[in-house]
């Protein structure tokens, strides 16, 4: 029995050649949506929208895709990090406002989704796990931005900060 399991358990984990092309191709495919993200984000903060600055964090979830994608797709161990890291990288290569810190981004959001799918032993699939996987690497990822955008904000614009791309982490990356 112990020997079905354990079996079982290395040919569930272990990453076959369509299992990486098929990270390569969504973190490609995410990256370039992630681009005209960017380009869009860009227009749009000139607008009402950022006449209360937290409120920007409700239009970020598209940046969290990745991560979310391509754990539900692949479904095996670092499928979720290795996808928003390509995602991220092609988003870099391609040119955006941020420069490389991109990077940085991409990895602590594909970490964010990970480790919920770990949680879950990446045996569950719903649309629980996905929206707790796009809520967590937006949590993530607004963490991350306090420091490195938005140090001057209050402590009280941050947290809503926080709420809001969670909110949007689990709707438009995990719903």
């Amino acid at each position: 029995m112990a020997e079905a399991i354990r079996s079982r358990t290395s040919a569930t984990t272990r990453y076959r050649t369509v299992d990486l092309v098929t990270v390569a191709m969504l973190g490609v495919a995410l990256g370039v949506v992630f681009w005209g993200w960017n380009q869009l984000f860009a227009v749009v903060s000139g607008t009402a929208l950022f006449a209360f600055p937290p409120s920007s964090g409700l239009i970020c979830g598209v940046w969290l895709l990745g991560g979310v994608v391509g754990g539900l797709v692949v479904r095996k161990p670092g499928a979720a990090v290795g996808t928003e890291l390509v995602a991220a990288t092609v988003s870099a290569l391609l040119g955006n406002q941020w420069g490389m810190s991109v990077v940085v981004s991409g990895l602590i959001q594909g970490f964010g989704a990970e480790l919920v799918f770990a949680v879950f032993l990446y045996r569950r699939w719903g649309v629980v796990v996905a929206a707790l996987a796009g809520a967590l690497a937006g949590a993530g990822e607004a963490v991350y931005e306090w420091f490195a955008y938005y140090a001057d904000w209050s402590f009280g614009y941050q947290l809503v900060y926080l709420a809001f791309f969670v909110v949007s982490g689990a709707l438009v990356a995990g719903v």
